[in-house]
Parts: C-alpha cells; structure tokens; sequence
C-alpha cells in the first residue's frame, strides 16, 4: 500500500524539559481517513505540526510523499487546518476565499468556478455574503476547512475540525471527508471524540505523548475483545500503566 507520511522514532521536547512525542514510529496510507485520537493534552496538535512542518523535532525524521516533512515542495499538496480561526474576520465568507483562491496561485477564469464548488463542499453558499465575524463559531470552522480545501491538496491534515459542531453537521462533515478519500486525497483528522473514531479507515491511539496502538477501527476492537473504541483505549492504557 503507497505510503502518504512516514515516521520514525520521533521525539519531541517543548519549553526545553517537556517530552510532548515520544518515540513513534508509524506509516500512514494514502487515501485514507486516519483519525489521531486522544484526550486534550495528548500530543495530537505537536504530532500534526511535526508533519506539517511547522515544528521543530527532537529527534527522529518524518516524510510526506517520500520528502522530508515542511520541504517547499510540499506547500502545493499539503494543507493544513488549524484550531484557530484562519481566516480574516472582517472580510466575507466570499472575500476571504477569493483571496485564499488567489495566493493559491489560481487562475482568474477558474477562481469562480473554485469559489462555488467549495462553498457548496462546506454547505456555506447561503452565508458567502455575509462577514465572517457574523457568522457562529461552527460556520468559521467550515470556512476555516473551505479554505484548507483550495488547491485540491493531496494530503489535509485538520485539527479538531469538527468540536463544538452539531452531529447534524459532524455528520455531513465527514460524508466529506470519506468522498474526498475515495478520491485519493489522505485526511489526518485530529478528535478528543472516541464516537468519531468509528468513522475514521485508520485509528492513531495517542496518550501522554506516546502512541497506545495504530490499526483499523475493526481490528482494534477485535484484538482488545471490546465493542466500542472509548473501552479499547481504556483497556489498552490500563494495560500500559
């Protein structure tokens, strides 16, 4: 199976004395939904922005399509959705996309086309008039994730991009996510939510900075003998301590 990112025996130190990552070592598919789980705390943001290319790694190496992690090359196929709002608050839905379309190096004659197709993506179509400072917080994550969809990326990675959203719309979200797997794209999805973990074709298990198990929801559940993935965590961590 073709690899989308690679890592090995990576270690991450913060502030000088805190071990955020600690030895990992995993091979993630491409054209998958692989879910990062964990509580708030458990070293999911640091491992995302290790792949991303954003942070500074203590030891060990990470590869995105076989080059290293944040090389230039890859800003054209990886985008990358953050916790906080990325986008500028007092421009409209519109406005902010036209200019994200734009610096994504677009051309004119199909930016219009792009504009209406994502909107429709993230169900915002209604709202692209309106400033993005009006809008409630789960319609900033979906503009946060329209923009991360620019550029049809072949590898998004997106933190937390579903908390505080209602099921409805968690629902719609990721019949996104799965349709744009089944087109090759690879999502890195980061949650706290074990519910969301049943959705995801490849689990990351993650606690204290350590990777507690990494398969398929399926083959978790049958190698712990559980029914739901909250009681395979549990049971794995309690196995650890």
């Amino acid at each position: 199976m073709e690899t989308a990112v690679k890592i090995k025996n990576l270690s991450v130190t913060l502030g000088g004395h805190f071990k955020a990552l600690k030895n990992i070592s995993l091979e993630l598919p491409v054209g998958k939904t692989i879910g990062f789980i964990g509580p708030s705390g458990a070293g999911k943001t640091t491992l995302i922005r290790g792949i991303v290319g954003s942070l500074r790694i203590s030891s060990g190496e990470i590869s995105v399509f076989d080059m290293p992690a944040g090389s230039t090359v890859l800003r054209e196929q990886v985008s990358y959705m953050t916790q906080e709002l990325s986008v500028y608050p007092d421009l409209t839905v519109k406005e902010n996309l036209k200019y994200f379309i734009t610096m994504a190096g677009q051309s004119r004659k199909k930016s219009a086309d792009l504009l209406k197709e994502i909107l429709e993506l993230v169900d915002m179509t209604n709202k692209s008039d309106s400033l993005v400072s009006d809008l409630s917080s789960g319609q900033k994550q979906r503009i946060s994730l329209a923009v991360a969809l620019i550029g049809s990326p072949k590898l998004m990675v997106l933190d937390e991009p579903t908390v505080g959203l209602d099921p409805v719309l968690r629902g719609k979200l990721w019949s996104l996510f799965t349709k744009l797997a089944n087109q090759g794209t690879t999502l890195i999805i980061s949650s706290h939510s074990m519910d969301e973990a049943g959705r995801c074709d490849d689990l990351v298990l993650i606690r204290d900075g350590k990777m507690v198990a990494h398969s398929s929801p399926k083959e978790l559940l049958n190698s712990t003998g559980t029914k739901t993935i909250e009681e395979s965590f549990l049971k794995l961590v309690g196995d650890k301590e």
